[in-house]
């Protein structure tokens, strides 16, 4: 019965734990006159914060996805004073058609 209730106890501290890192997926993309040391610089913010880079973005755009811990994402912003880094949310695009 007390490994019972210990047991529960751990994966309610877990599941707040993991409630209070709320991560987003998100997109940077830089402009194309961008260092690539100011796009690694953005990434070692997120990764030191726990986030995850997903994938690196070199040929149509400079920047990259990741998984990052939503309170990084205004530091990513910040961080290029010359370079302004645009972070978009990574989310499924669709074009609706339509049929006449």
């Amino acid at each position: 019965m007390k490994f019972t209730i210990h047991l529960l106890l751990i994966a309610f501290l877990m599941a707040l734990a993991y409630a209070a890192t709320e991560s987003k997926q998100i997109i940077v993309s830089y402009p194309k006159d961008t260092p690539d040391s100011v796009i690694e610089q953005a990434m070692a913010v997120i990764k030191e914060a726990g986030g995850v880079i997903t994938h690196e973005y070199k040929s149509l755009i400079k920047g990259f996805a990741a998984t990052a811990p939503t309170k990084v994402v205004n530091n990513v912003k910040a961080l290029g004073e010359k370079y302004q880094a645009i972070v978009e949310d990574d989310q499924v695009v669709s074009v609706a058609g339509s049929s006449s």
